[in-house]
């Protein structure tokens, strides 16, 4: 047998144990198929079930589960409310020769992007424009009146710092003719992501 230094064998020995070692811990691991609360500090209430929260690189929480009767705190799903689509006399409308808003909205930011779909009209021998605003910043094209605004677009605004801070969505029409009415509802608006 070669001559080796004494302590090789033990060094061997040792190296052995903590691969042992190694491979308990982790084949011992929990299972990954379940959420399970983080401990919580003394003298807070104890939920009776696990509390699940969900955080971006800026801390910000993106989903949370409700303790108290369950299903989805946040984020906050928007619903739009009931408007008439039918009759175009009870639609925001203006008569204005310049861009004027005729609807606004405050919504909190959870997204990145928007997508919001909107009919326009105008009154009979008249042309105008409609178009979208976000905090103050064109959110999508300028659509003829007559025509369906459909947009899905990065939102206008510094996502990080505006984070479940609330937005304000503008809708601004004009009537480009020597006059008439141009008419804008609101269909469906929700946030997407990238």
């Amino acid at each position: 047998m070669a001559l080796l230094p004494e302590n090789i064998i033990d060094r061997l020995i040792q190296m052995e144990r903590r691969i042992q070692a190694l491979s308990t811990a982790v084949n011992t691991r929990p299972p990954l198929n379940e959420i399970r609360p983080l401990p919580l500090p003394p003298g807070a209430p104890t939920p009776t079930k696990p509390v699940l929260r969900v955080f971006d690189g800026y801390n910000h929480e993106l989903f949370a589960d409700d303790i108290a009767t369950g299903g989805l705190a946040r984020p906050w799903l928007q619903l739009m409310p009931p408007v008439d689509h039918l009759n175009v006399a009870n639609w925001p409308s203006t008569t204005s020769t310049a861009f004027t808003a005729i609807g606004r909205s405050f919504n909190p930011v959870w997204q990145p992007k928007m997508r919001l779909m909107m009919y326009t009209k105008v009154s009979s021998g008249a042309a105008g424009q409609v178009k979208v605003m976000v905090d103050g910043q064109q959110f999508g094209p300028t659509v003829n009146a007559g025509q369906n605004f459909d947009y899905t677009g990065l939102l206008p605004v510094d996502l990080p710092t505006k984070f479940g801070k609330v937005m304000t969505v503008e809708i601004h029409a004009v009537v480009t003719s020597a006059g008439g009415t141009v008419y804008a509802q609101t269909v469906s608006m929700y946030g997407t992501q990238t």
